[in-house]
């Protein structure tokens, strides 16, 4: 009985992981790749040889093909503007030459052709899904191009622009793009100082100690793992920047569900708010960043219900000792020392795992956010700065909403996250060079130098700890300065 319910467990997993199902769904949402199609030797010679000159027969619905020899116009359902015999061979012995006329094996049945690998992509001139590389050269030239796009940024770490698609259906398209961005750097950069200026820095702070702890046992995880991301083809690549590390599991479906869960489970009872309405936010939240996943091309199926699942396992060992982690690092005398050793020992540990990668850094970042953070919350408690409401005044009712308290919370979101931005610019500037030379490293090429655990352990903590220590400590003083808290 145990042995059939492990050999389902596998088969199912099997069947999750499966890259065909995201590219089903990419498909079902409008996602439509641009993939060079191996094609058979018989089909090959029909395509590209017809008594010796280079043409392109198409087959009209009766089987017979019609070609173009020396300027011939083509006569069929797929047509073409005409070149020139010299311009045909020229253009096939380049294809030749360079590789990119791609031939199966011979007695290679239909079912046997599969698609091309992407690094093909843009050399391969022979065929194009749903049309031939020809027939969109033509449309780019008639100006029909829309739809057409590339991912929005390149691979940080292999500078790679990812490969064109078509987009049909542009409102899920903005859709999973805003969910993904639920996940990234300047999501956190703005959501966390909002929550800390306007609403709650008590649920904050606890917050950010499950955010911290779900990227950093979700990108260990990946590095032990070690699960490349879903094939492509047939997956089309809608998102490259995180492409180039492991995928199991989701980190984005861990913190698109760590956050949104723990902000529900933190809120409610402290804030009065109908328990439907926090409940239906997390779920709407978390399954937007999931789903977004699979849709980008970044994950599978499975991938995305493991992070989900291992979020909910994360949070549910956390939320009971959040509240004694919390008055330790308000309250100890030995809170600065234990912060700073427990996050730099960790993003060490961290860096041992595998070799370097956007995850490194990611995982060092939120670290150095996390101790910074601490640190400033140790400050504001012992200086008795920006203190937690007392008990008596629980549970805090929502204020009415109006055009001051509008204006007055986007007037500090704003120039604080200016200020934040500032700083990490600064910040930036200064500590890649720094520590490049306090190691004796080359700082001419930056990516380079950050793949020295050196450089790169230091650049994300004194960056991200003098960003996120402002955001807590120093960005609050100057409201009060420019009577704004």
């Amino acid at each position: 009985m145990a042995k059939d319910l492990k050999t389902l467990f596998v088969r199912c997993c099997g069947y999750l992981q499966d890259p065909h199902h995201v590219a089903s769904f990419q498909k079902l949402c409008g996602v439509q790749g641009s993939f060079p199609v191996k094609l058979s030797r018989k089909e090959w010679e029909n395509d590209f040889f017809v008594n010796g000159a280079c043409v392109k027969r198409h087959q009209d619905q009766s089987g017979n093909g019609e070609g173009h020899v020396g300027g011939q116009q083509i006569e069929g359902p797929l047509q073409r503007k005409s070149v020139t015999a010299e311009e045909q061979h020229n253009d096939c012995s380049n294809k030749l030459q360079h590789g990119t006329a791609l031939v199966s094996g011979i007695g290679e049945t239909p079912e046997q052709q599969t698609v091309s690998h992407e690094g093909n992509r843009q050399s391969s001139g022979c065929r194009l899904t749903g049309k031939s590389s020809k027939a969109v050269e033509s449309d780019r030239e008639n100006g029909d191009s829309s739809g057409r796009v590339k991912p929005l940024r390149r691979n940080s770490l292999t500078g790679d622009v990812g490969q064109e698609f078509i987009i049909q259906n542009k409102f899920l398209f903005y859709l999973f793009t805003f969910g993904s961005e639920l996940g990234n750097e300047m999501f956190f950069i703005v959501f966390f100082p909002f929550l800390i200026w306007n609403v709650d820095a008590f649920v904050s702070r606890r917050i950010l100690v499950v955010w911290i702890w779900n990227l950093f046992l979700g990108q260990s995880t990946k590095d032990i793992v070690r699960w490349t991301r879903p094939a492509s083809p047939p997956v089309v690549k809608v998102e490259v920047f995180y492409n180039s590390e492991y995928s199991m599991p989701s980190t984005h479906a861990m913190s698109g569900t760590a956050i949104p869960f723990s902000l529900f489970l933190l809120t409610y009872g402290r804030w009065q708010y109908p328990f439907l309405f926090g409940l239906s936010l997390a779920i709407c939240w978390s399954f937007l960043v999931c789903v977004s996943r699979v849709y980008m091309g970044m994950h599978s199926v499975l991938e995305v219900i493991t992070g989900f699942l291992y979020s909910l396992l994360i949070l549910a060992v956390f939320q009971s000792t959040l509240d004694q982690i919390d008055s330790f690092y308000l309250t100890s005398h030995h809170a600065p020392l234990v912060i700073v050793i427990l996050h730099v020992g960790l993003g060490f540990l961290a860096f041992t795992l595998d070799t370097w990668s956007t995850s490194r850094g990611d995982t060092a970042q939120a670290l150095g956010t996390g101790a910074g953070a601490a640190l400033a919350s140790h400050l504001n408690h012992q200086l008795g700065l920006l203190a937690d409401p007392p008990l008596s005044s629980l549970p805090l009712a929502l204020p009415p909403l109006s055009a001051a308290l509008l204006a007055r919370s986007l007037l500090r979101l704003l120039l604080g996250v200016v200020v934040l931005l500032a700083t990490r610019a600064a910040m930036k500037a200064a500590t890649i060079p720094l520590a490049c030379r306090v190691f004796g490293l080359p700082a001419g090429d930056v990516r380079q130098a950050r793949q020295h655990m050196e450089v790169e352990l230091s650049y994300r903590y004194i960056v991200y700890g003098t960003v996120s220590f402002s955001c807590v400590c120093l960005v609050p003083l100057l409201f009060s300065y420019l009577n704004l808290s």
